[in-house]
């Protein structure tokens, strides 16, 4: 069997038993008393600091994701913003393309009805000239036809006297009467 020495604490340890009171020294029992505090909070708060960094870690994760997506998100967009800015820019210098054009053709067109018009007057113009020629002329003609016929008669009366009328009857008469024996 064993012995009340054996099963009893060895007369050290409960010296150091004895020995435990009060510690004045701050510095160490300031540093003790943390070591404890930590190692409690430590134990005691492990799964409530892990649970915390767990949700902090899944909320970070989601965010970087989500920012990721918005991201690629906002890439597609600029890049369909890109696109259309340059259809836009192709259908811009197509639609000024097309103006310079049509403002090209309509001056164009602008030029040849003013001269189409220009000749048309010059056409008239020269129409009307010949036409005031031709009638002045025809004045003329008539004036001096007047004016022979007016001399013609005056020289005829000056000249004709009953004598030569009776000549000139007679040569009409005798023409008239050969056309008439004529046998045909």
């Amino acid at each position: 069997m064993r012995s009340v020495s054996e099963i009893a604490a060895p007369l050290s340890d409960w010296t150091l038993a004895a020995s435990i009171g009060l510690n004045t020294n701050i510095l160490e029992i300031n540093l003790i008393n943390l070591i404890l505090v930590v190692g409690i909070l430590f134990y005691y708060g492990k799964g409530v600091l892990i649970n915390f960094l767990d949700n902090r870690e899944r909320t970070i994760l989601n965010t970087i994701r989500d920012a990721e997506e918005r991201h690629e998100e906002a890439t597609k967009k600029l890049q369909k913003a890109r696109i259309r800015l340059q259809q836009a820019k192709v259908k811009a210098d197509e639609i000024r393309i097309n103006g310079l054009t049509q403002m090209d053709r309509e001056q164009r067109d602008l030029v040849d009805a003013a001269d189409k018009d220009l000749k048309g007057l010059e056409d008239s113009k020269n129409f009307a000239i010949r036409f005031e020629k031709q009638r002045a002329i025809e004045q003329v003609r008539q004036q001096v036809s007047r004016l022979a016929s007016e001399r013609a008669l005056e020289g005829l009366n000056s000249r004709l006297d009953n004598q030569l009328h009776l000549r000139v009857i007679d040569y009409h008469i005798g023409l008239f009467r050969a056309l008439r024996n004529k046998p045909d």
